[in-house]
């Protein structure tokens, strides 16, 4: 094989090169290096953030807005320190989103003072227009157009520690007047108060978009449009309008907007699992999963991939984060499959594909699983137990992609010498997998995610000495591995600035996404789009009546795919550079009331729309997670993000299984109902990753490859003749595939 020939000596990405990619690939984590005063004062603010919230999940939180608005006040801080201005050059784009947002600003700034006609002169207006002539000024691209070097320590001036201290205050605001706001005058706000609320807005909009870019807080600056300028648009979407006073009220006076349910999860849930995962990953725990995954799939065909798959299913379960699961599992993985002769943008795909499930994989999901277990009123434990099943159908149907390109290919297994003892891993590192162990257990016994997430940082932290206790009481038989990773203070530190960091692109986004929510609940924007969702979902099924004279598939069914379609289609194009929370709650919004007209259960809603939102991070031409698994395999970035698109296609069709099948979400459990929907779920999987490989035992030729995917497609749906009929094609194509390739043996011999 070219590809292994090419690839021999390849040097495993070192740490230092695993962040350096993650910095490239993925915008939430490409933060400015910075050096002298400021670096000890970022070291400062990001371990207090995390010590605060390490101390709450312990002993409790402060009342429900002192809480939201203690972490985005220090979130907020620091991403004006660590995140450089959203554009570095004055290209054509950048001119374009420069003047876009800052006429935003000022839109928003002139709307709420001259409706409160405030005199020039009145101190508040002197100190406001100040504020927003830093902020507007500060959202300008850098003229030097480095992002990283510049004047001063890593370009940070006085005027950004200025811009710091502005976009702490409005939140610093409600917790210095707390009793006055919410207690003394509820419900009567004074000038200030709509100053701070509009700074906010402007502060939160920007800070979004020096984090994950502009799409999201142009989404949100479209939705104060709308809700503005409701009785100047069409009929359909038209409604009475509400001044910016209104508006400032809705968002940022209350638990509405900015400091609503997006922004409580992250405060209260996402910090301390994702404190506890970069904890546990600076112990040494990916080390454990590595060696365990080499060690079950390694000897099989096509090895290094299903090493792949297997490790980013037991890394997921640590780490909600795709790109993060991408560089440090494919670090290893990566060079491996190439060696083994797959192609350098399949094996990027493969690692990309695989740990897009990071963020549905237990115990530890994604802030969007969060996010539904808050919005649901669903206790978290449970939605763990609902969420083994998809997860389980998610790295399936990527194993199974995998294996059958690996045998079209021919290729083997690992050489004997690279894969491990399982037993010689778990006596290394057996210490490590007591914290989540430890964790899933409370968490069963129905303790709190954030009591749970509290005591495994505390274990995780023990149990990194028990190598070094083991050696020293004289009992080397216990002492696993060495004692290289025992956390001690000062890595405990870094652990915990480190953990801060990673929370705060997700706290911009969510506290952005507070725009898109209260517009909702503002206007009842969600039913219009629901109506409209409903009526394109009709057109589309009388289309499928059509070409179905049979009645294989009912009209309920058929409007149901129809509206699934329309929502995977949404999920695609949003999440073309949009995170998955805010692509998940825009969604489930929309999507949600839509469903809930054809007695579709509400969590079956949800997750079909959290599924899709999965695919976003795969999706060209912004698959950051394929992005980031073709810098590892110096493959073509484009070419893996489709290969990768493609991996994934067998589980475009889970969410419609748990649709038509509520059964496998444990929803109005029947054992019969469950046993059928399981099993035609997994022949549907099957037969779309033959189908789209082309090979099972043998090649499979056009023809047949495409009857099976339209086998696999039928699969999905609840109608018992349609699955009997589909399933007996699909597995007399397997059983003629499986005789041609024992003849063909035959004949061989």
């Amino acid at each position: 094989m070219s590809g292994a020939s090419s690839t021999q000596g390849q040097a495993r990405p070192s740490g230092d090169d695993v962040a350096h990619l993650q910095e490239i690939v993925d915008p939430e984590t490409n933060f400015r290096s910075v050096m002298g005063f400021t670096a000890r004062f970022v070291t400062v603010l990001a371990f207090g953030l995390s010590a605060y919230h390490f101390y709450t999940a312990g002993f409790g939180v402060l009342t429900e807005v002192i809480h939201r608005s203690v972490h985005l006040a220090v979130s907020m801080a620091l991403i004006f320190l660590l995140f450089s201005r959203a554009d570095s050059l004055w290209t054509t784009r950048s001119t374009i989103a420069t003047a876009f947002f800052s006429g935003c600003y000022l839109w928003i700034s002139w709307n709420v003072w001259t409706e409160l006609e405030l005199a020039a002169a009145a101190p508040e207006s002197i100190l406001f227009w100040l504020a927003v002539a830093l902020i507007v000024l500060l959202s300008l691209p850098n003229l030097t157009g480095n992002r990283i070097a510049g004047r001063g320590e890593s370009g940070i001036g006085p005027t950004d520690y200025l811009l710091m201290i502005v976009a702490a205050s409005f939140s610093l605001y409600l917790i210095v007047f707390f009793d006055e706001i919410f207690i003394a005058r509820v419900g009567q706000p004074i000038a200030r108060d709509y100053l701070m609320g509009a700074l906010a807005l402007i502060l939160v909009a920007e800070a979004t978009r020096r984090t994950i870019g502009s799409a999201l807080p142009a989404i949100g600056m479209f939705c104060l449009f709308y809700a503005v300028l409701g009785p100047d648009l069409p009929a359909e979407i038209a409604h009475r309008g509400f001044s910016m006073q209104r508006i400032i009220n809705h968002l940022y006076l209350g638990t509405e907007g900015i400091y609503g349910v997006a922004t409580g999860v992250v405060a209260t849930f996402v910090f301390h699992f994702i404190l506890f995962g970069v904890v546990a990953q600076i112990s040494g725990l990916g080390q454990l999963f590595i060696g365990l995954s080499t060690a079950i799939a390694g000897r099989f065909s096509g090895g290094p991939a299903k090493v792949s798959v297997v490790s980013s299913s037991m890394f997921g379960m640590i780490s909600g984060s795709t790109v993060a699961n991408t560089v440090t599992t494919g670090s290893l993985t990566i060079p491996l499959m190439k060696k083994t002769g797959f192609r350098a943008p399949f094996a990027g795909a493969v690692e990309a594909s695989a740990s897009a499930g990071g963020q549905m994989t237990p115990p530890i999901m994604g802030a969007a699983a969060f996010v539904m277990a808050e919005s649901l009123g669903v206790p978290y434990v449970e939605l763990i137990l609902i969420a083994i099943l998809p997860a389980a159908f998610h790295y399936l149907s990527v194993l199974l992609s995998v294996h059958f390109e690996a045998k079209r290919l021919g290729l083997g297994a690992l050489p004997a010498d690279q894969i491990p003892s399982a037993l010689a891993v778990a006596r290394q590192y057996w210490h490590l997998a007591l914290p989540p162990i430890a964790m899933v257990t409370l968490l069963l016994m129905r303790f709190t995610p954030f009591t749970a997430a509290f005591w495994g940082i505390i274990l995780v932290i023990v149990a990194s000495y028990i190598p070094l206790l083991a050696r020293s009481v004289g009992v080397p038989a216990l002492a696993g591995g060495g004692d290289g990773n025992a956390l001690t203070p000062r890595r405990i530190v870094g652990a915990f600035e480190e953990g801060a960091r990673f929370t705060l692109a997700i706290t911009a986004t969510c506290a952005c996404v507070g725009f898109i929510l209260g517009t909702v609940t503002l206007t009842g924007i969600g039913f219009k789009l629901s109506a409209a969702v409903l009526s394109a979902a009709q057109m589309g099924a009388d289309l499928i009546a059509l070409v179905d004279p049979f009645d294989l598939i009912s009209d309920r069914g058929a409007i149901l795919f129809c509206a699934l379609v329309l929502t995977a289609m949404a999920c695609i194009l949003m999440g073309c550079g949009m995170p998955t929370v805010p692509l998940y709650i825009i969604l489930s919004a929309i999507v949600a009331p839509a469903l809930l007209e054809f007695g579709v259960p509400l969590l079956a809603t949800h997750f079909a729309v959290f599924y899709f939102g999965l695919l976003s991070d795969l999706t060209p031409p912004f698959a950051l997670a394929a992005f980031a698994g073709a810098a590892v395999a110096q493959a073509d970035p484009m070419r893996t993000a489709f290969i990768g698109f493609r991996l994934s296609i067998a589980k475009l069709l889970v969410p419609f299984m748990f649709v038509y099948s509520p059964a496998l979400l444990l929803i109005d459990f029947e054992p019969g109902t469950f046993a059928l929907a399981l099993a035609s779920g997994i022949l549907s999987i099957l037969s779309l990753a033959v189908g789209f490989t082309g090979f099972a035992f043998a090649p499979l030729g056009k023809a047949r490859s495409r009857i099976l995917m339209l086998c696999g497609l039928c699969l999905v749906f609840d109608h018992v003749p349609t699955i009997a009929v589909a399933a007996l094609v699909a597995i007399a194509i397997l059983a003629s595939n499986f005789r041609d390739a024992r003849r063909a043996a035959t004949r061989e011999v």
